[in-house]
């Protein structure tokens, strides 16, 4: 039987497949009794294979289909969960002003009319005491409510003196969560009282038994809402610079409860702090004076009354000084560093010819808890931590404000940490490229671009800081340091020719050079740090032309040199002419002969290439590494020569040697002193004398004598 691979067939075997009694093996057993061969079963098998192959496809154009709705769905939950969460949040602020503008309202109205007052609090609370008796029994009964409380905690004792003013608000369980992980740490009791929030935990095997954990005034606490996100719900933050604890309450009720009702209460704290602040600033009646016959003690009466009188005149019921410490604190929270600084600044210049008094230090106390997270937040902002883009400017801010602060020296510090960190990032960052000078521009562009920034951006931030210019230079040292240590590690260490590696350091000393436009010259620092690694190259390459001049001369069979075209011939003289032997016309002959050896035409292109090489490289440091290597690479043309002179038997080879040592000695060796005292800007004596002793050679050619 033949099956078919159309387009029923494949319909009528899927419907088979999809029909929910099938059984694979009772299908298999009929296809086989059914077939007539092997070439059916294969026919079905692609059959069956193609089916599977479309169903795949299907099936991923579906999943595909469907991942697509599901993030566009994800993308529109998380923008109304964003809308929603905005509305809550504006809720709750209007909420908060409402609730401010309607306090406002009353105390204002109870300060017009007290007796309005008084019947109106009576009204809103049935329990208020109505007379001083009943007033001193409500305020007795809550310290006694608060002793009852309060002894059930283990630790708390002496952390809470016993005061006429303080009494519990409000109590209850709560469970404490990890802030990080919002896993469950422990179950805990909080007791609010007017002032402070104890936290305690439930003791294992005493019922209604707890231990102290911590306590919180309510000057420096903020309460936070937490959004319910199944299963964790209910909950709210509580939050005391540094740290901060999340709490789940038993239901959405008692969640309801203790947000208002510490909200209330730090609303009581502070409008009970600013009365006691006012009253204080109110003038004191003086003490009538008691009667003395001494003299003496009326006017030190007087003079000890005269400082208590200073101190009266300071007035710390100023609306803004009363709402400076919460200023700050938002000024902080919205990144307002400018606006908390000046703020600061006001401060300071109020209080600058003030007595300190005690409110005065109070006052101080808090201002100066301030300025620690300000100052934390600012030493953040600078650390190499957080991102290093923008370049220097921008940490001017950060900088600009610990300097307002008082803090040079630190602010000082964190720039130069943080630009130090961005050079390093940067450096790191460049891509190494095949060409080494390729890179060496690179490199330089960015260090040299980044330290000229970093001078002008510290010149504008501490121009009134003389004492942190000598900081830069030291920064500015190690900064050179590690540049050095990746320009080495690029040119020298990996055996780059001579004349690669006088051209990254001409390249690095023209951008260093860049650096006194700013007044700032490091180029004695490059020469200091660059010195060995090219002394180490100098030596190394003496050491090559050495062996090579030397490989030639053991070869060395005293024939003239035939170029064979006129190009080539003309070529050497351009070479001999760029090298400053401009009178090497009278050493050629006819045609394209040159009466001259190979060996000492090619000692002399490589003697001046090194000359002009190492002259790139010269600094003073340099002056008798390069005079020494000079003296021995000339040392071994001139014995070569002397020694030929001496050994040499044919007289026609015997003139052809004093040719080419007349023009060694006549030609090449002033060629040499004088663009050594050219490029370096003094004669060498060295060479001098190795010339005037090449002379007593011309003279003598018969002594066995050798220069060495």
């Amino acid at each position: 039987m033949a099956l078919s691979l159309g387009e029923g067939g494949g319909s009528r075997l899927r419907r088979q497949l999809e029909s929910g009694g099938f059984a694979a093996g009772e299908y298999v057993k009929q296809l086989s009794q059914q077939s007539d061969g092997d070439r059916d079963l294969q026919e079905h098998r692609q059959r069956i294979q193609a089916l599977s192959e479309e169903t795949a496809q299907s099936l991923k154009r579906n999943v595909y289909q469907n991942y697509r709705q599901f993030i566009e769905t994800a993308r529109e939950i998380s923008y109304l969960e964003s809308e929603m969460y905005q509305l809550s949040h504006i809720l709750t602020e209007q909420k908060g002003i409402m609730e401010a503008v309607t306090q406002a309202l009353l105390l204002q109205a109870d300060r017009d009319d007290p007796a309005l007052g008084a019947r109106r609090a009576a009204a809103a609370d049935p329990f208020l005491p109505l007379s001083a008796k009943e007033a001193a029994a409500s305020e007795e009964g809550r310290q006694r409510t608060l002793t009852t409380l309060l002894e059930k905690v283990e630790g708390c004792r002496d952390l809470l003196p016993e005061s006429p003013g303080k009494y519990l608000v409000y109590n209850g369980d709560l469970v404490e969560y990890d802030a990080d992980h919002m896993a469950q740490i422990q179950r805990v009791h909080a007791f609010l009282m007017n002032d402070c929030l104890l936290v305690a935990t439930a003791l294992p095997n005493r019922r209604g038994a707890y231990r102290y954990d911590a306590l919180y005034p309510l000057d420096g606490l903020a309460v936070v809402n937490v959004k319910d996100n199944p299963p964790m719900k209910d909950m709210f933050k509580l939050l005391m610079f540094p740290e901060s604890r999340i709490f789940q309450a038993e239901n959405a009720k008692i969640k309801k409860e203790w947000l208002e009702v510490l909200e209330e209460t730090k609303r009581n704290r502070a409008l009970s702090e600013k009365r006691r602040l006012e009253q204080e600033a109110l003038p004191r009646p003086a003490p009538a004076p008691s009667e003395s016959t001494n003299p003496f003690e009326e006017d030190e009466e007087e003079e000890e009354e005269e400082p208590s009188a200073e101190e009266e005149v300071v007035d710390l019921s100023l609306e803004w000084i009363q709402e400076l410490p919460e200023d700050l604190d938002v000024c902080i929270a919205q990144r307002d560093f400018e606006g908390a600084v000046d703020l600061l600044d006001k401060l300071n210049e109020y209080l600058g010819d003030k007595p300190v008094s005690q409110p005065v230090k109070e006052l101080r106390a808090k201002v100066d808890e301030r300025v620690r997270q300000l100052t934390d937040v600012l030493v953040f902002e600078l650390s190499p931590d957080r991102s290093l883009r923008g370049g220097p400017r921008a940490t001017r801010r950060a900088v600009s404000q610990l300097i307002r602060l008082g803090q040079s020296t630190k602010a000082c510090e964190l720039f130069l940490k943080n630009r130090a960190a961005a050079v390093q990032t940067a450096i790191r960052q460049l891509r190494i490229e095949g060409a080494t000078l390729l890179y060496i521009h690179k490199l330089c562009h960015v260090f040299f671009t980044s330290l000229l920034e970093t001078a002008r951006e510290f010149e504008t931030d501490f121009a009134g800081n003389n004492g942190c210019y000598s900081a830069f230079v030291v920064w500015a040292r190690s900064s050179m340091r590690m540049f050095v240590d990746a320009f080495s590690k690029q040119v020298f260490d990996s055996k780059e020719s001579l004349s690669t590696a006088a051209e990254c350091v001409k390249v690095a000393k023209e951008h260093c050079k860049q650096l006194s436009e700013i007044g700032l010259d490091l180029t004695f620092i490059i020469h200091a740090l660059l010195v060995k690694d090219i002394k180490g190259a100098l030596q190394s390459y003496k050491d090559i032309i050495i062996e090579a001049t030397k490989h030639r001369n053991s070869e060395e069979m005293w024939r003239r040199m035939n170029l064979m075209t006129p190009e080539a011939l003309g070529k050497l003289r351009e070479e001999m002419r760029s090298c400053g032997v401009g009178n090497f016309d009278q050493y050629t002959g006819d045609d394209c002969w040159v009466n001259l050896s190979y060996t000492v035409v090619a000692f002399t292109k490589q003697t001046m290439a090194f000359l002009e090489e190492a002259l790139k490289l010269y600094f003073p440091e340099l002056h008798m590494v390069l005079l020494e290597s000079l003296v021995e690479i000339i040392l071994v043309a001139v014995q070569h020569v002397d020694y030929s002179l001496r050994c040499e038997q044919d007289p026609e080879k015997k003139a052809f040697i004093r040719q080419n040592a007349s023009f060694l000695y006549e030609t090449v060796l002033p060629v040499v002193e004088k663009r050594f005292e050219e490029g370096v800007g003094k004669p060498a004596k060295q060479l001098q004398d190795l010339r005037n002793a090449s002379r007593l050679m011309r003279v003598n050619p018969e002594s066995t004598t050798s220069v060495v």
